[in-house]
């Protein structure tokens, strides 16, 4: 998929994280960044981004990679958020983007999910930073995989 078609399926199947303003900035086969600028659309009552609005564009940085593989390996694949955790270290105010670094861990979990057609799970991790590059917020989420029949 290139940018203008996942942002496409954002505003068709995901409106709320148009209207937040989260995009893909970045995706290969190694990794993949999103970026959400603070708005207006986005704030909490702290002047900063509202945290589940930081959660969505972490959640995407991992699950556009998952679901990226998936695709490419033409393999009916489900996928599902089974847990995750944050942490906020500074208010997140101007553009923060979040990446996640783990595509070769995601490629070996994937494979093995083909090979075994067990269920398998993978924790990926998204860091958030601000334009200085501090950090404003770490997530962690843990992705179910298990091929369809």
């Amino acid at each position: 998929m290139n940018k203008f078609q996942l942002h496409l399926f954002l505003f068709l199947k995901i409106p709320i994280s148009w209207i937040a303003g989260v995009r893909l900035k970045e995706m290969n086969d190694e990794i993949c960044i999103t970026k959400v600028k603070f708005g207006w659309l986005n704030q909490n009552p702290f002047n900063s981004m509202f945290w589940a609005v930081q959660g969505m564009a972490a959640e995407f940085s991992t699950g556009f990679l998952c679901a990226e593989k998936i695709r490419k390996s033409g393999k009916k694949i489900s996928m599902l958020v089974v847990h995750n955790q944050a942490e906020f270290t500074k208010k997140a105010v101007g553009r923060v983007t979040f990446s996640c670094h783990q595509g070769k861990e995601l490629d070996a979990v994937l494979q093995k999910a083909i090979e075994t057609r067990e269920g398998q799970t993978l924790t990926m991790f998204s860091e958030g930073k601000d334009q200085k590059g501090d950090l404003v917020s770490k997530f962690a989420f843990t992705w179910s995989f298990k091929v369809k029949n």
